[in-house]
């Protein structure tokens, strides 16, 4: 492809390629983050050799294979399906025998200068409300009377990539009770807290603190709502937000939680826009498709210039060290292991065994998630690829004055039966 020309986007990395042809143009005018710098790097430099190479060597007929190394950054389109899958492993195996639901947290548009000047204190803000919330209103009587596990992830987009920050919640129907006691509701509850009961909670937690973050002087005041750095005008502009809809609403209910997970899934390692979306671009613009929720969710295409869609997709790169998944109820992070040792003995085991995690070697992810052998040899044919050394390792040993060749380092092939 000729720079600037009009392109069929490749499929696996169109968003690279689009920063490739107009990232440097669009930076020249640009304000970024460190974190915003660093994701760009690395989107541009995945999978290209320029981070280096990974060998792989097929355990049938010896044969070698390189490939480029990813880059890992969690804002690439290209470096999200290993992660998922382990995270999705490991959340099966946290599952409990209830049912689930999945609740939708927004906050006001009109915060949206406040929240991009002041991320991370503001998205922590918004996890914590929505996720205490939902943990004391079920502990109620009333309502559950246990503590729930509580699930979260944090979204800043919508689909055409404009500010548009909620929460996702996955809730289970059954928790943990003071004594120690299991609490489960039957599989075709609704949920069981009132919308409106959760909405009022949340925005007035969420409020008392970001009143204190402005008393405080622990929020930065953009330029664009300078206004309210006036007292006068903050009051007004607080007393608009609790007039504000604060749009909790319950978006799924799963009768099956295995279902619920995998439905969470696709939220959990998701970015602002995949590579699959990406329609055409060309030096000066991008085309997506993206789902009008306006419209009863049909697809339709968006176009916007090159430097606007790398401002959109930035926008979204997460402050440095931010979880945006956090756990709350028997989930917390302090106590889940002897919870789930509880609610597992009560029971009668766990439901679903996982099948690898974080620290299992990627063959093996990738064998048992996509049922395939490790990697595809390019001599043989065969699923028979596994990883020998990165280039890093590689470069130690060259340095060696008895080392061989990278192409002399076969092992030994399987013996094959007659």
């Amino acid at each position: 492809m000729s720079p600037g020309t009009a392109s069929v986007p490749d499929g696996k990395y169109s968003i690279r390629q689009i920063f490739a042809l107009s990232y440097d143009e669009y930076k020249s005018s640009a304000c970024l983050s460190p974190e915003q710098l660093t994701a760009a790097s690395c989107i541009m430099k995945c999978r290209t050799g320029e981070l280096g190479h990974n060998y792989y060597q097929c355990s049938e007929c010896g044969a070698l294979k390189i490939v480029p190394r990813s880059c890992g950054n969690r804002n690439c389109p290209s470096c999200q399906a290993v992660d998922k899958a382990v995270w999705l492993e490991e959340r099966k195996g946290e599952l409990i025998d209830a049912p689930y639901f999945h609740i939708v947290g927004t906050l006001p548009h009109e915060l949206n200068p406040i929240i991009a000047a002041n991320k991370k204190v503001l998205y922590e803000l918004l996890h914590r409300s929505m996720g205490t919330s939902l943990s004391d209103l079920s502990k109620d009587p009333k309502y559950l009377g246990a503590s729930p596990g509580i699930m979260q992830i944090l979204h800043t987009w919508d689909q055409q990539l404009q500010y548009h920050v909620h929460v996702h919640c996955v809730v289970s129907g059954g928790g943990l009770t003071k004594d120690g006691k299991l609490v489960t509701l039957d599989k075709d509850a609704s949920f069981f807290i009132p919308v409106k009961v959760v909405s009022v909670l949340y925005r007035g937690r969420f409020m008392a603190g970001l009143k204190e973050l402005y008393e405080g002087k622990k929020l930065a005041i953009p330029d664009t709502a300078r206004k309210l750095a006036f007292r006068r005008n903050w009051q007004t502009f607080v007393d608009s937000l609790y007039s504000k809809d604060w749009n909790v609403y319950i978006k799924q209910t799963f009768n099956g939680n295995g279902n619920a997970i995998e439905y969470l899934s696709r939220y959990a390692n998701r970015i602002a826009i995949s590579n699959s979306r990406i329609i055409s671009y060309t030096k000066d613009s991008v085309t997506f498709s993206y789902r009008d929720r306006k419209d009863g969710g049909k697809k339709k295409e968006y176009t916007l210039s090159s430097s606007e869609f790398i401002r959109r997709f930035l926008q979204h790169v997460l402050p440095k060290g931010f979880q945006k998944i956090r756990y709350y109820g028997f989930l917390n992070n302090s106590r889940r292991k002897k919870n789930m040792e509880i609610i597992f003995s009560l029971q009668g085991g766990r439901k679903y065994e996982p099948r690898f995690d974080r620290s299992s070697p990627i063959d093996r992810v990738i064998s048992a998630a996509w049922g395939t052998d490790g990697l595809k040899c390019p001599e043989c044919g065969k699923m028979c690829m596994e990883f020998l050394m990165s280039g890093k390792e590689l470069e130690r040993l060259s340095a060696l004055p008895d080392m061989r060749p990278v192409s002399s380092l076969r092992r030994p092939a399987r013996a094959r039966s007659a």
